[in-house]
This record gives structure tokens, sequence and C-alpha cells, in this order.
């Protein structure tokens, strides 16, 4: 079997066809230019430098090109990197991204199977309604997208599959609080991340639009729901609505995270804990995926550049 990107362990080197996830180029102290380079396959990503790179370089390793990288993984302050002996372009016959690009673990028949019948099985009228309007307008790209451009569920399906754990999540927890109305919190759960279908550009090679960077994918989820109400001729303002628009709005749990209003219902509390559980054990457990028992994992940006024990097993 062919090694993948993420195969290859320290002082290997390597010479593999990768995607170029994105290319910065960056001005060096000496005045030079480089390109900060990640690179992804569908085992993982992993990133690299350009150094003294010449114009040429600049137009042709560019985001979203497939190819030939010939170098060595090394660790640069405990996380993985490439060090670059050469890039080559590869012919157009085998510019083909979505060989290269991580997909959800889980088919997107089952999260298919279960997003509907998680959404038939919304008791509120109004919040189905909501529900199944946007997911009819956004389906295609709900099963396609990633949840993040960097740091979790940043691959093919990735926000599908996040939003069903999530909701997994929410099913489990629900019932042991008798004061949490278990449809608010699961069409949130559904709805939550749905603004990333406009703020992100895709699964391949994902960057941020400008409406993105501008306006974010919590407000965008808002006014879905808005536009879902006006086609459906449902009140805006009507007080389903409002707690469901809370719910989208509040998720992020604080101000400096994102969210326009700090949670202020049960239901949104508890999806804020929820959203934070899934994305950081998930982070986590990616870490550790490339991490041998006894070892540290690379330092994980977010949570706070710590590493991770992969405990070894006990006797």
């Amino acid at each position: 079997m062919d090694k993948k990107l993420k195969d290859f362990q320290p002082n290997e080197t390597l010479d593999i066809p990768v995607l170029i996830k994105s290319a910065d180029v960056r001005t060096a102290q000496d005045s030079s230019s480089y390109i900060a380079l990640v690179f992804t396959d569908s085992s993982g990503e992993i990133t690299g430098k350009l150094w003294h790179a010449s114009q040429q370089a600049i137009r042709d390793f560019t985001t979203g090109t497939v190819i030939q990288l010939t170098g060595k993984r090394e660790t640069y302050q405990d996380r993985p990197q490439i060090r670059i002996r050469h890039m080559q372009v590869l012919p157009s016959a085998d510019q083909d991204p979505h060989a290269y690009t991580p997909v959800a673990p889980t088919s997107r028949e089952a999260l298919t199977e279960f997003v509907e019948q998680t959404i038939a099985g919304i008791q509120e009228p109004t919040w189905q309604a909501i529900v199944r309007w946007i997911f009819k307008a956004h389906w295609d790209a709900f099963f396609t997208y990633p949840a993040a451009k960097t740091n979790h569920h940043a691959y093919e399906g990735g926000l599908a599959y996040h939003t069903v754990s999530m909701v997994k999540l929410a099913q489990k927890i629900a019932p042991l609080y008798d004061a949490v109305d278990p449809d608010l919190l699961i069409s949130g759960a559904l709805l939550h991340d749905m603004g990333k279908t406009r703020e992100l550009t895709g699964p391949i090679a994902t960057q941020y639009r400008a409406e993105g960077n501008l306006i974010g994918h919590v407000v965008m989820i808002d006014e879905e729901i808005v536009r879902a109400c006006d086609a459906l001729a449902i009140d805006s303002h009507s007080e389903a609505v409002i707690l469901l628009r809370h719910m989208v709005l509040s998720h992020h749990g604080r101000l400096e995270f994102g969210a326009p209003v700090l949670p202020q219902l049960l239901e949104a509390e508890l999806l804020h804990q929820i959203d934070q559980m899934d994305a950081s054990l998930t982070m986590i457990t990616n870490a550790l995926a490339d991490t041998k028992p006894g070892d540290y994992s690379e330092r994980v940006f977010g949570l706070d550049n710590r590493r991770f024990y992969q405990r070894r097993p006990l006797d």
C-alpha cells in the first residue's frame, strides 16, 4: 500500500502526490519571499515552507494545485512539518483535488438517513418547518462541506458529521434534565453551523469567502431562518422563531468567540456546551491518532496549544 502524507514518521523522506490546501506568500526577515504551505491528502494535512520562492514558484504553487512533493518529515515546536526538497506541478490529467481530500468517517448515505429521521421527529411544527426548508435549500452543500477550514472536522462531509455527532449527544443528554425542550435543542443543533455553507468555499482547499470573513456563519444562519419564515409565511418575531434564532446566535457561547449574544436559554447553554465538547474531543482524538503510546501529541492550536498524552494500555 502506498504511504500517505500522515503515514511518514519524523526524519523519513517522502516523494508523493499531494494537494496544496493553502499557499500564503510572505516576506522573510532578509526581505526574500517565501510560501507558507499546507499540504493535504486523504490521510490529513501537514505544513511546509518554500524559502526564497521565485516569482515562477509563486505562480505555480497555488491553492488547489496537485503537486509531486519530495522532502522529509520533521518536527518543529512539537508540530510536524515537511522540509521541502522539490515540488513539481502534476499534469492536468492528474489534477483531481477530490482524490487528495480527507472525507468523513461515516458514509453520506448513513448521515442522510439520520438527518431525515431527525427532522421528521421534531414535534414542534414551526421548528420542523423551518429546519426542513433550510435543509432543502442547502442539502448538497451540507453533506459535502467541512465544518471548518482547520481545527475540527476540516474534511469533506465534516459539517454533516459534526452536526450528527452533536444531535446524538443532544439526544442522550436531554432526557437527563426534565427542563430541557428536546425539540428546541435538536433544532438548534441541526441548524447551528448551516451558515458555513455560505461562509466557506467548499471541501476542496477550503477558504473563507469574503462574505464569510465580513459577516460570519452565525449571522448567516440567522438570516436563513428569517428567509425561511418569509417563504413559509411564518412570523419571524413569534416566540417560537425568536427562541430558535437565539439558539443559533448564541451557540459560540462568548462574545469574544463570535457570539452576537450570550446564551440566555437552558437549551442555548446546553447547545454551546455540546458544540464545545464535540469540537474539543475531535481535535484531541485527531492529535492522538498520530501519537505513539507513551508520547505526547503535537500541540493543538484550538486548545490553548496543549499537548495530550497517549496513554499506554494498562496491564
